[in-house]
């Protein structure tokens, strides 16, 4: 299928068609109702030939290997590369979106780069990247794309990543977390009212995203909150918020607490001041989270990986640099043997805080 305005346009499976001659697109819970030659909100999803196509397949903003813990994710492969890519658009409308120039996008020109699946694979191996992870913007409303390249790579030994809003239908959740094997999830706020006045979306399908991936799936699960200044920062918040993950999710799921800078529409706000993320930490480690961090900021203590069987300090970090490694070859704590969740292997991974980008050339089979 050819689309005149964006090249190659993909069917998509999540849709069906109303009585009135509309689709409706059922890959989250917008459920946008679409007239032919209409876009939804996320923009890359859009009614053509009576049918919803994905119009950003093969198609991303750019390529660029990371540390994986820039996701941020503290305890899946420390220290390893990975290589990481967006598309255009996104299906919640967050006013402090910092990736704003690429999700908030509606011009297919940011979109100049291309890679069909696997080239990403091949890619990312030559590169010795361990993961690649779907960014940048929110991988679900790309989910053919995602679904294709995670394909590609499991068949080169590379492991797949979401980081993701979880914003959501449990269809197309099944399909997309079955070749995911790590996610990072955005837990914006623990507040109805924050969703619904900051990001048009809803809570409640955020934490049933989370209830999914933590009960039903394998996948490896941290979360991370962007702290904001007067909006969801309180002390109250925080405390239902980490108590909740505790008794839901469990005691080992790490939570990232990150520091908030003014951008897209909200440059009324301040950024986070330290003293916030710190609060945070010690509020949810008082409520039993085992591994919370900070991030956004130079703190040693909160990006750090502690034993929480004797505090002894396991990982030590300096930004995205590993330093410091105090697990044994299973991944147990060397001074009482207690071991850390996650996924690990015998010793960390050295690609340090560099942050390459790459260009993604065809791959050749007998490369």
């Amino acid at each position: 299928m050819v689309d005149k305005g964006t090249g190659i346009v993909h069917p998509t499976n999540y849709w069906h068609r109303l009585e009135d001659g509309r689709v409706q697109c059922d890959v989250c819970p917008r459920a946008c109702r679409l007239h032919e030659g209409q876009r939804g909100l996320c923009f890359v999803r859009g009614c053509e030939g009576n049918a919803v196509v994905l119009h950003s397949y093969g198609r991303s903003s750019g390529f660029c290997i990371d540390p994986i813990e820039k996701k941020p994710l503290n305890h899946f492969l420390p220290g390893t590369p990975v290589l990481s890519f967006g598309t255009a658009g996104c299906n919640l409308t967050c006013k402090f979106c910092q990736n704003w120039d690429m999700s908030k996008s509606r011009e297919m020109d940011t979109l100049a780069d291309r890679a069909a699946p696997e080239d990403l694979a091949a890619t990312a191996r030559r590169f010795g990247c361990r993961s690649i992870a779907y960014t940048y913007n929110d991988p679900v409303i790309f989910l053919e794309y995602a679904v294709d390249v995670a394909e590609a790579c499991r068949r080169h030994g590379i492991r797949n990543v979401a980081v993701t809003a979880g914003y959501v239908c449990p269809d197309p959740r099944r399909e997309f977390f079955r070749y995911m094997d790590a996610a990072n999830v955005d837990l914006k706020a623990f507040t109805e009212r924050f969703y619904a006045k900051v990001c048009s979306g809803r809570l409640a399908t955020v934490l049933d995203t989370l209830l999914y991936l933590a009960h039903e799936t394998s996948v490896w699960l941290e979360t991370t909150t962007l702290l904001i200044p007067g909006e969801n920062d309180s002390d109250r918040e925080i405390s239902e918020m980490s108590a909740w993950v505790v008794e839901n999710l469990g005691a080992d799921t790490p939570m990232h607490f990150t520091a908030f800078h003014p951008d897209y529409r909200m440059l009324d706000r301040p950024q986070t001041p330290a003293a916030t993320l710190h609060r945070a930490r010690s509020i949810a480690m008082d409520n039993g989270v085992r591994y919370a961090y900070t991030g956004n900021i130079r703190d040693a203590t909160g990006s750090a990986t502690w034993c929480h069987g004797c505090g002894a300090l396991l990982i030590g970090r300096n930004g995205y640099q590993i330093g410091q490694w105090q697990l044994d070859e299973q991944a147990r704590c060397r001074a009482c043997q207690t071991p850390a969740a996650g996924v690990f292997e015998s010793h960390p991974g050295s690609w340090g805080a560099r942050r390459l980008p790459v260009r993604v050339t065809p791959h050749r089979a007998n490369a």
